[in-house]
């Protein structure tokens, strides 16, 4: 009988091995790149937004709200104050921009 030529080809079995995981870490890196990268620069944004509210900012919230911050609560929560006399409790999380900042108070 005639010799196979898959013997011939069972050599080189661990560079083979290395290559074929070659396209799964560029894949990986490419993701890291794209996706996981900005959203983690856009969430530590959000934050130190969040944490940078105060009375008097004007404020539009993921619902579409805007209005006037009237105060600011230790519990993750600030007053909106939408029209006179009209204010709700808002999760701080949930406001989706600071449209204009006021100046804190000299000393």
């Amino acid at each position: 009988m005639f010799v196979t030529p898959a013997y011939a080809q069972a050599a080189g079995g661990a560079a083979s091995a290395f290559t074929s995981f070659v396209p799964l870490i560029l894949i990986f890196a490419i993701m890291y790149f794209l996706l996981i990268r900005p959203q983690q620069k856009k969430a530590k944004e959000h934050a130190a937004m969040v944490a940078a509210v105060r009375r008097g900012d004007v404020v539009v919230t993921a619902g579409g709200l805007v209005g006037k911050v009237s105060k600011v609560k230790d519990d993750g929560e600030i007053e909106v104050e939408l029209a006179e006399n009209v204010r709700v409790r808002v999760v701080k999380a949930t406001l989706a921009q600071v449209r204009t900042r006021t100046e804190p108070a000299e000393a």
